[in-house]
């Protein structure tokens, strides 16, 4: 009798805590259950997986090249469960997907409302995270798709081009200085009082790049983790601005963007998968919805 899929589970959870208790608790099963079970698997491969002599249960080195294929085992027999799931005509399926915040703010909401009214049978899982991580959690199979800045990437991600981000000084539509659609020099931007994003965000490291450049140092009365807060600032405080893509003033008609001579430097936006993924009909649609979307919002392109 070969190994059960519990048996793998058992391992993977065991091995990620470096303890039978814990590992017991998370699986809601007792601990000398999952120790016999373990023992168990351990026969049936030949070898001994774990090494309980120190303080701590620890993989040997059998147990770490076991581990790394049962990983991919659970991850290969999850696909396929969605696969067997997925319905090509798109009347019900899933769809995981993970953006940097930047996106949330002027993004997700358009394609979510696009989605829902073409294909309302399909689940959708939106997870907000720093771009770092999207990659990981494509290669884990923890998400289908994810939307990111353009730049380096780990091996087995491929990165389609969707549109060119442009920022812009972003201030209230009810404000008289600076007149609309009037460009502003850099030196002047040097006067203006921001509420600007925190450091932990990409795009303040962006901005903050640009500043360095052209030797300003703009007075910071406000600094948020929040696209949105900042928004309802400079939107109640007229001599606030702010610096945000030009985007998220398409869906705030109380504000407007004003150009910045010499603009700020323009990113690339992607849309990134896994290279072995399982393409469900749900990210296929997707994925064409967003690039017919973006085109249809006057996006720059990519």
């Amino acid at each position: 009798m070969g190994p059960e899929l519990r048996h793998l589970r058992y391992l993977i959870a065991v091995a990620e805590h470096g303890n039978f208790t814990r590992a017991a608790e998370e699986l809601r099963i007792s601990q000398p259950t999952l120790s016999q079970q373990i023992k168990q698997l351990e026969r049936v491969v030949g070898v001994q997986l774990l090494d309980r002599s120190g303080r701590s249960v620890r993989l040997t080195d059998a147990g770490d090249a076991y581990v790394h294929y049962a990983r991919r085992a659970l991850r290969d027999l999850a696909a396929a469960d969605r696969a067997v799931r997925d319905v090509a005509d798109l009347s019900r399926g899933s769809l995981r997907l993970a953006t940097t915040p930047t996106f949330t703010a002027y993004l997700v909401g358009p394609l979510v409302q696009e989605l829902h009214s073409r294909h309302p049978g399909i689940t959708l899982q939106v997870r907000e995270t720093a771009q770092d991580r999207i990659d990981a959690g494509l290669l884990a199979d923890e998400i289908d798709l994810g939307i990111a800045f353009e730049g380096p990437r780990s091996p087995g991600i491929t990165a389609r081009a969707l549109f060119t981000e442009n920022l812009s000084l972003v201030v209230t539509a009810h404000g008289t200085d600076p007149a609309p659609h009037r460009t502003m020099p850099v030196d002047r931007l040097a006067e203006q009082r921001l509420a600007l994003l925190s450091s932990d965000f990409v795009t303040r490291g962006h901005i903050d790049g640009y500043f360095a450049e052209h030797r300003i140092s703009p007075p910071i009365a406000v600094e948020a983790n929040s696209i949105q807060a900042l928004t309802e600032i400079v939107q109640r405080t007229p001599s606030l601005a702010t610096v945000l893509p030009d985007a998220v003033t398409d869906d705030h008609p109380h504000l407007r963007p004003v150009p910045l001579d010499p603009p700020l430097p323009a990113r690339r936006v992607t849309l990134l998968r896994r290279d072995s993924a399982y393409r469900s009909a749900a990210a296929r649609a997707f994925e064409e919805l967003a690039v017919r979307l973006v085109r249809e919002r006057g996006y720059a392109p990519a």
